[in-house]
């Protein structure tokens, strides 16, 4: 899908991670021949014309399907901290943010956030998953986003989820989204070398 056709949204890969639990660089693990964060990056880029990966300050991370690469302030200060960096950085009004070790992100899903995002006074869109909203991925204005993010970091927040508690959020429940990815593959993450596998 060429820029020209694509929405007028942008997408934030997230991948400033510590990667304690894999051991080493999981973004860097090869998964189908393929390095993990590629995934991510190839299913955002499908969606978004704009791809920002958020990387660690000391990372070697390449840009990869017309990306750009930023890097964190300071090194392992936690996803929203990442997030915001990010939203500082996008060029269009609504950003779909994802996980870098995210590696079986639905295309479909993703425009469901960005559609349902664009039809609600909400500033922020989620997936639900057995009765519980998810950190990831999620739509959200960026406008809105970025002046949320920026006030709960001064604040010391580093969760990620303090986001759609702060926004007026909505959920998709599982009912809306399913349909497009019957297994939730979307939700799927790497945390472990055996989640490679798992799932695969």
């Amino acid at each position: 899908m060429t820029d020209s056709v694509l929405p007028a949204v942008s997408a934030i890969v997230l991948a400033g991670g510590r990667s304690a639990r894999f051991g080493s660089d999981k973004l860097a693990a090869p998964l189908g021949g393929r390095p993990l964060l590629d995934h991510a990056v190839d299913a955002v880029a499908a969606v978004a014309r704009d791809v920002v990966v958020v990387a660690a300050p000391d990372a070697d991370v390449r840009s990869r399907s017309g990306s750009r690469v930023i890097h964190d302030d300071a090194p392992f200060e936690g996803p929203l901290a990442g997030c915001l960096a990010g939203l500082m950085a996008v060029r269009e009004p609504l950003v779909l943010v994802v996980g870098g070790d995210m590696p079986s992100l639905e295309p479909d899903v993703l425009r469901l956030l960005v559609r349902a995002l664009e039809a609600s006074a909400a500033d922020l869109v989620a997936l639900e998953f057995r009765g519980r909203r998810q950190q990831l991925p999620i739509a959200v204005r960026t406008g809105a986003g970025t002046d949320a993010a920026r006030r709960l970091v001064g604040e010391g927040e580093r969760r990620l989820g303090a986001l759609a508690e702060r926004l007026s959020a909505r959920t998709l429940a599982e009912g809306e989204w399913r349909p497009l990815d019957p297994d939730a593959r979307t939700l799927r993450d790497i945390d472990e070398p055996g989640d490679l596998s798992a799932g695969a």
